[in-house]
């Protein structure tokens, strides 16, 4: 027991440095930039609740044209510390620590002590994610949160626990509130629950549903008590910018949905009245729920009328999700620099063989893992075909194929070492089958990892 508690211990410890090391040279050469470019809403949602008491763009003008979760998660450390890059970078630094963490615990239950090490090391030495984590961009919760609903799912598999259940269910409510892109993972997670009970047992289910429910509920009820309308997020512009005639011109030019053009006429959103306050300190009023159904309306109407430019859209999302090199948009951030170089080298060098071993982790990975990892990709593509994907909205759920990764290492390495055992046997001189054995038993069949359910 001392012995597997100390190198726990020990793994914790080569886990977090292998994610926190790296991430700390890039929060100190991009000190200038994280809080001063590509700020988040949510943060500018928090320093206005911080010193004025409104969540939103303007004092006294609650708004829900965002997410909240990101803007929840930097209340505290800037109402304590106030905001800097500092603040910023020690938070994003602890998130991503505890995700590798998370992950490991994954792979330790899923595979072995070694395949949780593989996958977490795996899954925080990605490089897009040790440049991407140390920016202010809201996926470092995605990551975390994915994981964390990912190890309370099988948990509950293990135990048959409703109170496993409600907790992955819970934690899945606070990621919709991160992403609106994962408002039917409960439904998700429900469904898993049931091909694990072969149907037989509808509550854990249910269970896993109503507490997503409950976590998500009191922040509808606030947006239809303080901003008029019951939603997660009025941000329906960001649905339309995804869904027009406009959009696959032009991501084809190389540009990302931000640049799709406007429609003239079109209300105004808050996050346009939040930038004419920020430069003029002028309030201009602004129909919240009115803008966000009108967006919606267009993004619908686009989807019924266009059909066969939604179905090429919707696989260029697919596209631009899965594929290794990071998406690249005129207008990213360090747009034809060293940066850009990077993200069409190192990226695909880590991911290609991620993908290849991933895959091969399919066939060797306990099927109750494998079955959950397909599942959950397999939602984020779909989502991604309705709202469009890229690199970012991949990430999170890239642990996945790192578990699956290793699984298949360990797997490749046990043949490897078993033949290499077999070749060096007295005994190889013996006529032996094309496979190395000399009993004329069939081959066995291919190293699988136990599955302890």
């Amino acid at each position: 027991m001392k012995e597997a508690l100390s190198e726990r211990r020990l793994a914790y410890l080569v886990v977090a440095a292998a994610s926190i090391l790296p991430r700390l040279v890039v929060l100190l050469t991009q000190r200038g930039t994280i809080t001063a470019a590509f700020v988040d809403k949510g943060s500018i949602f928090a320093q206005t609740f911080v010193h004025h008491g409104t969540y939103g763009f303007i004092p006294g003008h609650p708004s829900a044209y965002t997410q909240p979760l990101y803007g929840f998660f930097l209340i505290p450390p800037y109402w304590v510390f106030g905001a800097s890059w500092v603040v910023v970078g020690a938070a994003h630094l602890l998130v991503a620590a505890a995700t590798a963490l998370l992950v490991y615990e994954i792979g330790r239950r899923v595979v072995s002590p070694l395949g949780g090490l593989l996958a977490a090391l795996a899954t925080t030495l990605h490089p897009y994610l040790i440049w991407h984590d140390m920016h202010m961009n809201r996926e470092i919760l995605d990551h975390f949160l994915a994981a964390a609903v990912v190890l309370a799912l099988l948990v509950a598999v293990d135990r048959r626990s409703w109170g496993w259940a409600a907790l992955a269910g819970g934690i899945a409510g606070v990621a919709i509130l991160g992403n609106v892109r994962l408002a039917a993972l409960p439904l998700v997670l429900g469904a898993y629950l049931l091909w694990r009970n072969r149907g037989a047992a509808v509550m854990p289910a249910l269970v896993v549903v109503l507490a997503a429910v409950a976590v998500v509920t009191p922040w509808v009820v606030r947006n239809g008590v303080s901003v008029g309308c019951y939603a997660v997020t009025t941000d329906g512009r960001a649905l339309w910018k995804a869904n027009n005639v406009n959009t696959l011109d032009t991501l084809r030019a190389g540009k990302w949905i931000d640049n799709v053009p406007g429609i003239p006429g079109a209300p105004l959103t808050p996050q346009d009245a939040g930038a004419i306050y920020a430069k003029t300190g002028r309030v201009v009023a602004t129909d919240e729920c009115a803008q966000m159904r009108f967006y919606q309306r267009k993004a619908f109407a686009f989807m019924r009328d266009h059909p066969g430019e939604k179905a090429t859209l919707a696989g260029w999302g697919a596209k631009m999700l899965w594929q290794p090199a990071v998406t690249k948009t005129s207008d990213r951030n360090g747009s034809g620099t060293w940066l850009d170089t990077l993200r069409s080298s190192a990226e695909p060098i880590f991911m290609v063989p991620l993908y290849i071993l991933g895959a091969i982790g399919l066939g060797v990975a306990p099927r109750r893992f494998a079955v959950l990892a397909l599942a959950l990709l397999a939602y984020n593509t779909l989502a991604a075909m309705v709202f469009v994907g890229e690199t970012r909205y991949r990430t999170p759920w890239d642990f996945l194929l790192a578990v699956l990764a290793a699984a298949a290492v360990l797997s490749l390495w046990s043949r490897f070492a078993r033949d290499r055992a077999t070749r060096s046997d007295p005994r190889s001189d013996a006529p032996q089958t094309p496979s190395g054995r000399d009993d004329g038993r069939p081959d066995p069949a291919p190293t699988r990892v136990a599955d302890p359910s």
